[in-house]
């Protein structure tokens, strides 16, 4: 797909160019945002823009996608780029919009490296922009068309009809549409947007994992709340929805998305977690309890304490349900209040696991390369990993591990 000219000239800019990009990314987002200010109204978080976690998560995008391109110039690695179509589907990206990332981005290349932007140099890297942006529209659409979503008006009014806390810091919220509709599809794995509508005026969007079973007639979302830590800001959406939110009140939901799903399959299950992270496993196990699953599930999960792990008394529920399922809990303190549960990190290396598992990992980006490095080394194959992120994928930017 990529022009032979062009590849060449990309082949010897990108140690330039990739260096550069996250002051690079930086320059695109402040000046898009000074001069079209609304774009921060709903479909760019501005806790990531904040922490700097969108900018890397870009620059980490542009340069896999590009070496993608020079790996195999005649394929479009869209496998790359499916968990980013999947996040702007939630959010209802529309094609006219990858026009104005176009125009912003190009401006901050030449404000950065200057000179260094010959003609060539900007064609070849323009042809690499349509060509990522030209497979993100196909999928997009795609993904719209399957959810039967208009872009333009993604959104969706439900009702709580249920909080629950989990824990001092989550809220579980049991929702149902407010028109009384039918659901809409999901998978067990995939996530919704929240739109939330912040007090200086501002909407702004957070994905929240469903936490049971996609075949329920309702669906829950377990929130977080997200505390300020040294230079990164508190999380909007999940403040604003612990302090505010209560049975009754209604929330704005996206359609679900996300690629990193349950397959219907027979071959044994890992689900590891940490903190948070449980809720799209928790997810799984609804469905597998649900659907009467006969196969091997491990449940490995790493907190701080038992009685900060949410959803510990559905997840010890639903592992006793199924009849090939076992458990095992890792905490850095109070292990003795949960029977059965390690004090420390998660160490799998001492469990039997099977090699030929499917393995699901979800939590912080340290904790699932860590535990990712020893699952390899205990010969699970890297095609049966799979990952969920919360927030902008920072993966792509630093690959190893």
């Amino acid at each position: 797909m990529l022009s032979p000219e062009s590849a060449a000239v990309v082949r010897v800019t990108l140690p330039t160019v990739g260096g550069a990009l996250d002051e690079i990314t930086a320059r695109f987002y402040g000046t898009m945002f000074t001069e079209q200010p609304e774009l921060l109204d709903g479909l760019f978080n501005r806790g990531n823009q904040a922490s700097g976690e969108q900018r890397r998560a870009l620059a980490g995008s542009i340069a896999g996608f590009a070496r993608a391109l020079l790996a195999d110039p005649g394929a479009r690695p869209d496998a790359l780029l499916s968990r980013i179509a999947h996040k702007h589907a939630t959010l209802g990206v529309t094609e006219d919009q990858y026009t104005i990332v176009h125009k912003y981005l190009f401006r901050a290349i030449g404000d950065v490296l200057g000179d260094a932007v010959t003609p060539e140099v900007a064609a070849a890297w323009d042809e690499v922009y349509w060509l990522m942006a030209g497979a993100l529209i196909a999928q997009e659409a795609r993904l719209y068309h399957e959810a039967q979503v208009d872009p333009r008006d993604p959104w969706r009014r439900w009702t709580v009809v249920e909080r629950r806390e989990e824990t001092p810091d989550v809220v579980s919220f049991l929702l149902r549409p407010a028109d009384d509709g039918p659901l809409p599809r999901a998978r067990a794995g995939q996530y919704v947007s929240v739109r939330a509508l912040m007090p200086d005026g501002i909407h702004q969007t957070r994905q929240y994992s469903l936490s049971n079973a996609p075949g329920d007639r309702l669906r829950r979302i377990t929130v977080k709340r997200v505390v300020s830590v040294a230079d990164a800001p508190e999380g909007e959406v999940s403040n604003q929805l612990h302090r505010t939110v209560g049975v009754g009140d209604e929330l704005t939901l996206s359609a679900p998305f996300g690629d990193v799903v349950l397959d219907d399959a027979d071959t044994p299950l890992v689900l590891v977690s940490a903190g948070i992270g449980c809720t799209p496993m928790v997810g799984m196990l609804e469905h597998l309890a649900a659907t009467g699953s006969s196969r091997p599930v491990w449940v490995l999960h790493a907190d701080r304490t038992p009685a900060g792990h949410a959803l510990r008394a559905d997840t010890r529920r639903l592992v006793d349900q199924l009849p090939g399922a076992k458990a095992q809990f890792w905490y850095e303190q109070d292990a003795a209040a949960e029977p059965g549960s390690r004090t420390g990190l998660m160490d799998p290396d001492d469990l039997d696991l099977p090699a030929d598992a499917d393995v699901y990992l979800c939590g912080a980006l340290p904790f699932m390369r860590a535990v990712r490095t020893r699952l390899l080394r205990a010969g699970v194959p890297a095609r049966r990993i799979r990952y969920e992120v919360f927030g902008p994928d920072l993966w792509p930017a630093h690959p190893e591990g």
